[in-house]
C-alpha cells in the first residue's frame, strides 16, 4: 500500500510596509523623496503652495511644542529620529528635516489598496494593523515549486510577485519575510528593509536569527529585555542556549517556556483570518472646520447620517450593540470620545441617534470641529440570545434618570431636535 504523501511545507509570510505613513506622504510630495521627512505635525505644518507652483515646507528647526514623531523616512532615521520620539528632540538631531502633518484618511486608503493587491494573489490573510499582515502561502499554486536548484524558489517567486503587485497598486514598497511560522516571519521581514525579501528555513536560525538582540523578538518587551540583559543574555542565540527549567525558574512557567521555544523559532499559531468585530463605526473629516453654533444644522444632518449608516451596517451584518459612542476631533487635533451604555442591545437608528445625542451633551464644544464619528460597541450577534447586562443586574437606574426603553426610542428621537440645535449661542465665541 503506497504511503500517504508528505504534507506541504508550511509557508507563512509577514508583509510590512516600508515607513508606511511617510511613504504615503511621498506619493503626494514626490519632490521630498530622499530627504529627511518627519510625520507628526499639526495643521499649521501643512505645506504652502507658492505663486511659482513650488511648495514651502515646515522644518523641524522651527518646531516648538510637545508633539511626538509618528514616523519618519529612512533618510531621517539615519539621523537617529524614530517613532514616538519627541519632536523637540528630533529637531535637535535633524533640524533640516521637513515636518508634515498626519493624514490618517490617506493612510487608510493606501492600507486598503495594498491589502486588496495581496488578496488578488494570496487570499488567506491575517490583518495585523494598518501597515502589516500575515499571509499563508502554503496552498497558493506554485508556492511549493522548486525552481532550478532552489527548493524554495516557488515561495520566493510568489513573494516577489506580491511585492510587485503592491507597488503597482499603490506606488509603495514593502518588505516580506517567508518562513515556516509567524514568529520567524515577523523577524525575517525586518532583516533586509527597505524593499526586502527574506526567505528562511529552520536551518537558517543559527546564522540569521540568533545574532539578533533579544528585544528584536516580538513578545520581549522593555521589562523582560532589561531582565534578560541583567542576566547576561544579549542575543537570541544566548537565550536559545539556556535550559528551559532555568528560564522558567526566573520568568515563570508560561513565559519562561515560551522564551525557550521562541529562541528556537518554534511557533505553531495559525493565521486568524476572521474574528468577531468588537465595534462598528462611521466617521467623517470635514473639508473645513465647523462651528458648533453657526454650522449647527450641517453638523446635525451629518451626525444623523452617521447614526443611520452605523445602524444600517449593524443590520446588514447581523449585529446589535449595547454601547453607543461618539468621537470628535477639534481644530487643535485634540480627540475627545464619549460613551453611553444602553439597557438593551440595539441596531435601531433612533436608539443610536438618541444615545449619541446624550453623549454629545457631555462634550465642551467651544472649539471648532474637524471630525465627527459615531460608534456602536459591545457587539452581539443578533441571532443569539442576549446575555444579561452586568450593570443592570448590579444596580438600579439612578433616581430621576429612568432607563431608556428600546421601544420608546423611536418616539423620543422623533420629537428630539437636531443634535446640535439645543446648544446656546454662547457655546463658542
Amino acid at each position: 500500500m503506497p504511503s500517504a504523501p508528505a504534507p506541504p511545507r508550511r509557508l507563512i509570510a509577514h508583509l510590512d510596509m516600508d515607513a508606511f505613513y511617510a511613504s504615503c506622504e511621498l506619493l503626494r510630495y514626490p519632490e521630498l523623496r530622499g530627504e529627511p521627512v518627519v510625520i507628526g505635525g499639526g495643521r499649521r505644518h501643512q505645506p504652502e503652495l507658492q505663486p511659482d507652483g513650488t511648495r514651502r515646507y515646515a522644518r523641524l528647526a522651527d518646531y516648538a511644542g510637545r508633539g511626538v514623531v509618528t514616523t519618519a523616512t529612512y533618510a531621517a532615521r539615519a539621523f537617529g529620529v524614530h517613532s514616538a520620539m519627541g519632536l523637540m528632540k528630533a529637531a535637535a538631531l535633524a533640524p533640516q528635516a521637513v515636518l508634515l502633518p498626519t493624514d490618517f484618511d490617506l493612510y487608510k486608503r493606501c492600507s486598503r489598496a495594498f491589502k486588496a493587491a495581496v488578496a488578488e494573489l494570496a487570499p488567506v490573510i491575517e490583518d495585523r494593523g494598518i501597515d502589516e499582515i500575515y499571509i499563508d502561502l502554503t496552498d497558493v499554486p506554485g508556492a511549493q515549486d522548486t525552481i532550478g536548484h532552489d527548493p524554495l524558489g516557488g515561495a520566493r517567486a510568489l513573494a516577489r510577485e506580491i511585492k510587485n503587485n503592491v507597488q503597482r497598486a499603490t506606488g509603495l514598497t514593502c518588505s516580506i519575510g517567508v518562513t515556516p511560522n509567524k514568529l520567524l516571519s515577523k523577524l525575517a521581514s525586518e532583516l533586509d528593509k527597505p524593499d526586502g525579501l527574506t526567505v528562511l528555513t529552520l536551518d537558517d536560525i543559527p546564522t540569521r536569527i540568533w545574532p539578533l538582540a533579544v528585544r528584536k523578538l516580538n513578545g520581549i518587551g522593555p521589562k523582560a529585555g532589561a531582565k534578560l540583559l541583567g542576566l547576561g543574555l544579549e542575543t537570541l542565540g544566548q537565550l536559545a542556549q539556556c535550559e528551559p527549567e532555568w528560564l522558567i525558574e526566573r520568568f515563570g512557567q508560561s513565559y519562561g517556556a515560551w522564551l525557550h521555544r521562541a529562541a528556537w523559532g518554534r511557533d505553531e499559531r495559525p493565521l486568524v483570518t476572521d474574528s468577531e468585530p468588537v465595534s462598528m463605526s462611521r466617521e467623517t473629516t470635514f473639508d473645513r472646520d465647523l462651528h458648533a453654533v453657526r454650522d449647527r444644522s450641517q453638523l446635525s444632518a451629518i451626525f444623523t447620517e452617521l447614526c443611520q449608516r452605523v445602524a444600517e451596517d449593524l443590520q446588514r451584518k447581523g449585529y446589535v450593540g449595547r454601547t453607543v459612542g461618539i468621537k470628535l476631533r477639534f481644530d487643535d487635533f485634540k480627540i475627545v470620545t464619549r460613551d453611553l451604555t444602553l439597557p438593551a442591545n440595539t441596531a435601531d437608528f433612533a436608539s443610536i441617534r438618541q444615545a449619541a445625542g446624550q453623549c454629545l451633551k457631555r462634550v465642551d464644544l467651544r472649539r471648532r470641529l474637524r471630525l465627527l464619528g459615531v460608534r456602536v460597541g459591545n457587539l452581539h450577534r443578533a441571532d443569539l440570545p442576549e446575555l444579561p447586562s452586568r450593570r443592570s443586574a448590579r444596580a438600579p437606574a439612578r433616581p430621576g434618570r429612568p432607563a431608556l426603553k428600546p421601544e420608546a426610542a423611536t418616539v423620543l428621537a422623533a420629537r428630539e431636535p437636531g443634535l446640535f440645535d439645543d446648544l446656546p449661542d454662547e457655546t463658542m465665541p
